[in-house]
């Protein structure tokens, strides 16, 4: 049985097992009192102090000395830490190596602003087309007109803390958030997983190895490329683990939530993941058709490693390392043009969350009676594209940046908790688009800089 398979297999079991646990011992509602208090002041967005935050909380989750929640604490959500641990701890290295061998084999500064203008192009396109589709559905269906004052007041009551914990330190976009690209010290930057930062430190690295003596730089170079080397050998290990840690992933989310948040959700959920559909399917399978020269179905049956695995982790940096051996084994794309523009991408193209931020503004802002007018909605376009771009490639990294926009829409950052039960699920597809964006992206630059990309056929062979 083939990895992919294997895996697909356990994300399938994980979340059967998921549900069914779910369905046998469901948690219980949320207080009555907390209800009643948040229905009180939900309208204005503001929660009193008083309610039992504490015991909302831990009313989403199954009832302490089941034997349900002992699998979680000590089976599920362990094994699926580890497997996520594994695939992040390749992430810095391999993002650093990859990206200054990337950088240094362009060649010069011609060749890197010409790359770099057209894949800074191809990102911002792809998200703002992304974005404009979800704003389209979500003022054709409006979902959040369907949603009763009831399920608002009692999805607030029992997501409120954690809505609070994930908008208590809200994300600003000014001129210090450009001079914070530049680290201090990359070392602490690599330890802070600051993408950005270890990016520019990366493109600095690879610039200054085309700057000094041949044979140095080529000594240099050997060194980063079995950095790689090693990365990919530790990745091989991890994706063994895989078939495991997806079912435990998956297990944990079903497990706690069930079907019961999609119900009261469920146009949300439709029109997120129908916009997501979109883009991928349709858009993204355009754009490879038309400008890499590869046939869609082709094209999604040779990263079908990866889907499964930006599917499984919700994380863009966990999927890198599978992003990087895939695009450069199976679409036969130069190592330099992976190296170059997966890591930019896996920061800086997302797809999907651009997407996810446009639809859920204003599903917010339907709830809470908010009216947005055109030009309103076009800011939303350009503040959800900025946002993306500074989203964090781990799961859930796009929740704190979308207080930013839910501010300029005068929507209530605490109507997050309307959607934190379901953003798990919209999560993990959402990712998926952004690595399918990130692939598109290299396969055009590879085409558009001449190369041909290799058949399956002979990617197959040039590996065995």
């Amino acid at each position: 049985m083939s990895l992919h398979t294997k895996i697909l297999l356990g994300l399938l079991l994980g979340a059967a097992c998921g549900v069914t646990a779910n369905l046998a011992a469901p948690p219980p509602s949320p207080p009555v009192e907390a209800v009643a208090l948040v229905g009180g002041v939900s309208a204005g967005g503001a929660f009193p102090a008083g309610i039992p935050w504490q015991a909302v909380r831990e009313a989403s989750l199954p009832p302490p000395g089941t034997v349900l929640a002992w699998v979680l604490r000590y089976i599920m959500e362990p094994v699926g830490q580890i497997f996520l641990r594994l695939l992040f701890m390749t992430v810095i290295p391999l993002v650093f190596a990859s990206l200054a061998v990337g950088v240094a084999k362009l060649g010069n500064m011609g060749s890197l602003g010409r790359i770099g203008v057209r894949t800074f192009a191809y990102f911002i396109l792809t998200m703002t087309c992304a974005v404009a589709i979800g704003l389209l559905l979500v003022n054709t269906f409006r979902p959040g007109e369907a949603i009763p004052r009831s399920t608002r007041d009692t999805l607030l009551a029992q997501y409120a803390e954690e809505a609070g914990k994930k908008t208590a330190a809200p994300v600003s976009f000014g001129i210090d958030t450009f001079v914070s690209i530049i680290p201090r010290n990359p070392v602490q930057a690599a330890a802070d997983m600051h993408m950005l930062g270890v990016i520019f430190f990366a493109l600095m690295f690879g610039i200054g190895l085309t700057h000094i003596d041949p044979e140095r730089a080529r000594l240099a170079l050997q060194v980063l490329e079995a950095v790689g080397d090693v990365m990919v050998v530790i990745l091989n290990f991890a994706m063994r683990l895989a078939p495991y840690g997806v079912f435990a992933l998956i297990f944990s989310v079903t497990a706690r939530f069930g079907f019961d948040l999609l119900r009261p959700l469920g146009l949300y959920v439709v029109i997120v993941l129908l916009g997501l559909a979109v883009q991928m399917f349709i858009v993204l399978s355009i754009l490879v058709w038309t400008l890499s020269r590869i046939r869609p179905l082709e094209f999604f049956k040779r990263i079908r490693d990866v889907l499964v695995t930006a599917f499984s982790t919700s994380s863009s940096n966990a999927t890198l390392p599978t992003s990087l051996r895939v695009t450069e084994t199976e679409l036969g794309v130069p190592r330099h043009i992976c190296g170059f523009v997966l890591p930019l991408g896996a920061t800086m193209n997302m797809n999907g969350t651009a997407l996810f931020e446009g639809v859920t503004v204003m599903f917010l802002a339907q709830v809470f009676g908010v009216s947005l007018d055109l030009g309103s909605q076009i800011i939303i376009v350009v503040l959800s594209v900025l946002t993306a771009v500074g989203a964090a490639g781990v799961p859930g990294g796009s929740i704190p940046l979308l207080v930013m926009v839910l501010a300029y829409a005068g929507v209530p950052a605490s109507g997050l908790a309307l959607i934190l039960g379901v953003d798990r699920l919209l999560d993990m597809c959402r990712t998926t688009l952004n690595v399918v964006g990130d692939i598109t992206a290299a396969t055009f630059i590879a085409r558009s800089e001449g190369y041909a990309l290799a058949s399956r056929a002979e990617t197959r062979a040039e590996t065995m």
